[in-house]
């Protein structure tokens, strides 16, 4: 170190316990849906890019975002345990639900 530099201290960056988000965690049951259709749909189009791309697509026979159907509901996750075997010919539309 020169004459002219001083040593400063830097304060350490204190992480909070405050979410990233505003947004409202989901409910332990829509958790739930969420993980399951997202396996299924990981599992039903072999790889993270496809299911990501089809649980965010705008689909207009569920009438929306099929993980938005599937986390809303116990119904709605059947209806994309449906569609996603529909389109997949014939995987088992149970896969992956405990119901």
């Amino acid at each position: 170190m020169s004459e002219n530099e001083e040593m400063v201290a830097v304060p350490k960056i204190r992480r909070s316990n405050h979410r990233w988000s505003d947004r409202p965690k989901l409910a332990p049951d829509a958790a739930s849906r969420q993980g399951q259709v997202t396996k299924l749909a990981f599992e039903a189009f072999g790889g993270k890019d496809a299911a990501i791309a089809y649980l965010n697509m705008d689909s207009q026979a569920l009438g929306g975002r099929p993980l938005d159907i599937a986390t809303e509901s116990v119904e709605g996750l059947k209806r994309v345990e449906r569609d996603i075997a529909e389109q997949k010919g014939g995987i088992s539309a149970s896969a992956g639900t405990d119901t």
